[in-house]
């Protein structure tokens, strides 16, 4: 969160007076668009420019607000190898003690059998922390590190027990006992097998997963191969680039390509940017790109799939205007 927007901010007894204390411009302090109208509902009343101030500084940089009391610190533990706990929230306020009773829950170090230290955001100590002192005592700052030692020789997490797998004795059963039961996926397997040899258990789960659901949505969708290079030609025909789109499951976004792709099936296909990461790739495929967008932005979709009209990005704060 931007250290300009973090400065001490005084308080006020209504909405209106806050909203103002926001109303110059912050194109300085790196928020996103801050000082620029925000998206106008539809149907709805646009937010004036002190609520788009009051907007942008709530959600800050990353959509997280943050006092100016609190720190982001990363934990590690001397027993957990392959465990890093990232960005945990803490107030500066509290004294070690707590902090301990606090990461007991993260960590399963108990509070009295824990020391931490403090490292810089290259793993250099800074100090080693005191139960009685203040957490801020130590000018702890975003990205710091605080190292938990464990001091308890019989702790669970000793010797690798909660990460390494191959410590913990598994559940054996020999090949004439699996063999005497009935319900196991082998007898299950060779019974498909013997009714399709064509089966798979990947095209079975996917067939479950989504194919039925689509098939009963959309009778007309192809579910097997297809032979038409005009495929769905026709309904492509209404669909063109640039048209706000809402795909089947409700992902909106905007249509970059319509066209065939020859890394696909036949017929003719729908590239997507979608406002969310709802997406398979960043519109490529296998290597030719057909569009751009961020990675698990982009997808392709068969026409069907895609209705056309006026789909708005959802925007969170569209009911901001009627609530100030």
């Amino acid at each position: 969160f931007s250290r300009v927007s973090r400065q001490k901010r005084p308080k006020h007894s209504h909405c209106e007076s806050m909203a103002a204390t926001f109303a110059p411009n912050l194109s300085g302090c790196g928020l996103p668009g801050a000082g620029l109208p925000g998206p106008k509902p539809a149907g709805k009343k646009p937010l004036s420019q002190e609520q788009v101030a009051l907007r942008e500084w709530c959600l800050g940089e990353d959509g997280r607000a943050q006092a100016e009391s609190t720190v982001l610190l990363h934990v590690s533990h001397s027993n957990l190898k392959k465990t890093f706990f990232q960005e945990i929230r803490l107030d500066m306020h509290m004294k070690i003690e707590r902090v301990k009773h606090k990461l007991e829950f993260h960590t399963g170090t108990s509070a009295s059998s824990a020391q931490l230290y403090l490292l810089d955001e290259v793993g250099n100590a800074i100090a080693e922390c005191e139960d009685q002192k203040m957490l801020g005592f130590y000018s702890p700052y975003d990205g710091c590190r605080l190292h938990i030692v464990d001091l308890d020789p019989n702790s669970a997490s000793a010797g690798g027990w909660l990460e390494d797998v191959s410590l913990v004795k598994k559940y054996e059963i020999s090949e004439e006992a699996y063999n005497q039961r009935e319900n196991t996926y082998r007898n299950f397997k060779a019974k498909k097998l013997a009714e399709d040899p064509t089966w798979s258990l990947k095209a079975d789960m996917e067939s479950r997963a989504g194919k039925g659901a689509v098939q009963q949505a959309f009778p007309g969708h192809a579910a097997g191969k297809v032979d038409d290079e005009e495929h769905q030609g026709e309904k492509a025909a209404s669909i063109k680039v640039g048209d706000r789109c809402e795909v089947a499951g409700g992902r909106r976004g905007e249509v970059m390509f319509v066209g065939k792709v020859g890394e696909l099936p036949l017929g003719w296909w729908v590239g997507v940017k979608y406002d969310e990461p709802v997406g398979k790739n960043d519109g490529s495929v296998k290597g030719v790109r057909y569009f751009e967008s961020g990675e698990g932005y982009g997808g392709f979709v068969r026409p069907d799939l895609v209705e056309v009209g006026d789909f708005p990005e959802d925007d969170p704060f569209a009911d901001l205007a009627d609530e100030m």
